[in-house]
């Protein structure tokens, strides 16, 4: 099939195995992953969507309520430890207070304070159980709207399509990394006393 379809060469190579790992990425935050996986399924018949979209479901629950336990168990002092946190924990509780239950859905869909927002509402001190239903629901929200998406945009952009779009966003990844490696390296040359 190519070289463009990694995902589904691995699915063949790990077999339940890689839906296994299709769980585990789900559980830190991997839209982009979901997006391609259900796209390369479609473009090669390899991905079950239905496993995959049961597996992403589980791993992205199961994830957002370990760190809703983390934010209730340790509170604000363990998140303020990550870089750039802080301000997306206030952020996070304030959309929190005001939107409530909606916020609790939709989260997942603001890309960068999936993880955050899980302990923002940990800290926030909400029901360990009222949090662990909704959160269940918005995780199935979730993983069938991007399950979804990578099908149908496989059915719309065809096998081709989806090996340049595969190649496009690797491209973009990498591209992105190598930002901020110099980006870093730049900010740190520039904070440096001159001697």
């Amino acid at each position: 099939m190519g070289d463009g379809i990694g995902v589904a060469e691995f699915w063949a190579e790990w077999g339940m195995l890689a839906y296994a790992g299709a769980a585990g990425w789900a559980f830190f935050e991997g839209e982009t992953f979901v997006l391609l996986a259900a796209a390369a399924g479609r473009a090669t018949d390899l991905i079950d969507p239905w496993m995959l979209t049961f597996c992403v479901w589980i791993g992205s629950f199961l994830g957002d309520q370990l760190w809703f336990t983390l934010g209730r168990r340790y509170g604000a002092r363990a998140v303020r430890r990550l870089p750039g946190a802080e301000r997306r924990l206030a952020q996070a509780i304030s959309f929190l207070d005001r939107y409530g239950v909606a916020f609790v859905l939709t989260f997942r869909f603001a890309y960068g304070i999936r993880n955050v927002a899980s302990a923002a509402c940990g800290v926030a001190g909400m029901n360990w159980a009222r949090f662990a239903v909704l959160n269940f629901i918005a995780a199935g929200i979730w993983a069938t709207s991007f399950v979804s998406a990578g099908w149908y945009l496989a059915a719309w952009l065809g096998a081709e399509g989806v090996y340049w779009l595969l190649g496009a966003v690797g491209f973009a990844i990498i591209g992105s990394l190598v930002l901020r490696m110099w980006r870093g390296t730049a900010r740190t040359a520039s904070t440096k006393p001159a001697v």
